[in-house]
């Protein structure tokens, strides 16, 4: 039997609009739900050895600093996950062959003053004086990200005009009208010494006066979080504790810079504090040893927080595949280190 044109014509059009077909997926994480006690510390415990292992390989690049930029411009990174009574883990390594956690610390000069150190490139961003940081978005509604992933939620500026505006930043994140992101940003300085990775997400702004970072914001908060240590030119806050090798000062144990300061000649450009609220959803460790980090994260599967339908991935429904990809940031305040497509976390 011979169907008509117009009948085959729709049934072409529902297949090529099927989600199957626009997903470019390039790698599916299985989920296991285990019974063991997960200590979210950056240590690898036995039971993930029961976890399967996702392998990416990643080599893409936004741009190339023209301020010298050593960080890596590959490497490969593992993913496992698992679930225990509502809470998702998952373990993350991949290969660094540096430490970086240097972010803008203040050195003492000759004379006794105070210089912060920083080498910003000509889009006003350092990769130099930085840290390393690791990236999961996590699509929430946004239909370009099944075929694109995380690049669907980047673009980038050409002839240094983004949507029709002066920009030097080579690239900024933002969505389509309606539609959000979660991303969990967990940052080797700024996050790492509490325990925590940063809980954002990406939505559809596009005016820089009515959010300097453009469609990408954090989460909603009641307290913590971290701030530059800076007043007056020199650093603001040192803790009695503090040596040379200290990543932070912590909030809970600061006090101000006085001229009798002789403990150290370096102070952290840095003063954070655990996040409440939303915002400090994202429990994490990350662990950097001979050449590799180790990182782990713990996130309720379902949240409740203030705006969590818009701002996080929602982990309901164990029978549908969850669309997300991962960028690695070696040293840099933007450029990161990605991949094409798309991958999947299933659960089993």
């Amino acid at each position: 039997m011979r169907l008509p044109l117009s009948f085959l014509s729709i049934a072409i059009s529902a297949a090529l609009l099927t989600p199957s077909a626009l997903a470019k997926v390039v790698g599916t994480l299985d989920n296991i739900e285990t019974n063991t006690v997960i200590i979210v510390d950056g240590v690898v415990e036995p039971a993930w050895s029961a976890a399967p292992v996702l392998k990416v390989n990643i080599n893409k690049t936004p741009y190339q600093p023209n301020n010298g930029y050593e960080g890596i411009k590959q490497t490969t990174y593992t993913i496992q996950s698992m679930r225990k009574q509502g809470d998702i883990y998952f373990l993350i390594q991949w290969a660094d062959p540096t430490e970086s956690v240097n972010r803008f610390p203040w050195m003492q000069q000759a004379d006794g003053s105070w210089q912060q150190l920083m080498n910003k490139d000509d889009t006003g961003h350092d990769n130099t004086y930085y840290e390393d940081k690791m990236a999961i978005l996590w699509n929430i509604n946004l239909k370009s990200f099944k075929k694109k992933g995380c690049a669907a939620a980047c673009h980038m500026a050409k002839d240094g005009i983004q949507q029709g505006l002066a920009d030097k930043a080579p690239g900024r994140k933002y969505t389509k009208l309606g539609t959000t992101i979660d991303m969990w940003h967990w940052k080797g300085v700024r996050s790492n010494p509490v325990g925590q990775a940063d809980d954002q997400y990406i939505h559809d702004n596009i005016n820089p006066k009515t959010n300097k970072n453009w469609g990408r914001s954090g989460d909603a908060k009641t307290g913590g979080g971290y701030s530059n240590n800076v007043k007056d030119g020199q650093p603001a806050f040192v803790q009695t504790d503090l040596t040379n090798d200290s990543v932070v000062v912590l909030d809970a144990k600061k006090m101000p810079l006085d001229a009798s300061w002789k403990q150290t000649n370096r102070i952290p450009g840095i003063v954070t504090a655990p996040f409440t609220g939303s915002r400090g959803d994202l429990t994490a460790k990350g662990v950097w040893n001979d050449g590799m980090w180790t990182l782990e994260i713990r996130r309720a599967m379902v949240t409740t927080g203030d705006k969590s339908s818009i701002q996080d991935v929602q982990f309901t429904d164990l029978s549908k595949a969850y669309d997300f990809g991962v960028s690695v940031f070696d040293n840099s305040q933007i450029n990161h280190v990605y991949h094409d497509g798309v991958l999947q976390l299933r659960f089993k």
